[in-house]
């Protein structure tokens, strides 16, 4: 008929294109979700493990004992909840008035790339103020990451490393 597109007569066969199935290994989670954000509620040690575990974070996380002392001595912490599940963290230790160095940001792998930890980052810097610097040290991994979020790369830095 005039007017309609022809009809490709050619037919596509599965045999001529190749086909590859492939699995996510995380879980998606539901699009309705809503993060809630806590300052200075330290989760269970069994919690916070659990979330550097799927986010990839290298931490002590086969001893619980220091991941306690390790929040026990911090004074800012700001964490990310899905229902009850913990799902972002971010860790510093701060004089609120010079210098906040954020040790720890974390984000359960199923839920990156979706503003959590770049909300963390923000509300970090609204708690220590416009007079603080906020520094870190970042993973290789996360090197492309932290200017997305405001950070500047800045090559004047030393560090002694820990022995154990």
């Amino acid at each position: 008929m005039k007017g309609e597109p022809k009809k490709n007569k050619k037919r596509l066969t599965r045999d001529k294109y190749k086909f590859r199935n492939f699995h996510l290994n995380f879980k998606i989670p539901p699009a309705s979700m809503d993060i809630t954000y806590q300052i200075n509620l330290i989760p269970r040690a069994s919690q916070i493990i659990s979330l550097y575990d799927s986010s990839g974070i290298n931490r002590p996380t086969r001893d619980p004992a220091r991941i306690e002392k390790m929040y026990e001595n911090s004074n800012l912490v700001i964490s990310a909840w899905d229902g009850e599940r913990l799902v972002g963290i971010a860790r510093s230790l701060t004089d609120f008035c010079y210098c906040c160095y954020l040790s720890d940001l974390a984000v359960r792998q199923e839920y990156k790339i979706q503003g959590i930890g770049k909300k963390l980052i923000a509300l970090t810097q609204e708690q220590i103020g416009k007079q603080t610097t906020l520094l870190l040290l970042s993973a290789p991994a996360a090197m492309d990451y932290y200017p997305k979020a405001g950070f500047e790369k800045i090559p004047n830095g030393f560090i002694i490393h820990r022995l154990e």
